[in-house]
């Protein structure tokens, strides 16, 4: 988690273009796309598992 953490305020720092709105607001904008995109893979990943298996009972049965 930590390094998740670290990678976030990297990309905050990254993106920080100016002191103004704009580079706020940019800011912020990556830091969502970044942790959807972090819950995203995560979810997939745990279905994709789980799809895979029942699928793969069903297969067995017939």
């Amino acid at each position: 988690m930590r390094g998740l953490i670290d990678l976030l305020h990297w990309a905050k720092e990254w993106l920080n273009l100016s002191n103004g709105e704009h580079g706020q607001d940019l800011t912020e904008y990556g830091l969502i796309i970044a942790l959807v995109a972090i819950v995203a893979i995560a979810t997939l990943t745990t279905l994709g598992t789980n799809i895979s298996s029942v699928l793969g009972s069903i297969a067995s049965a017939l």
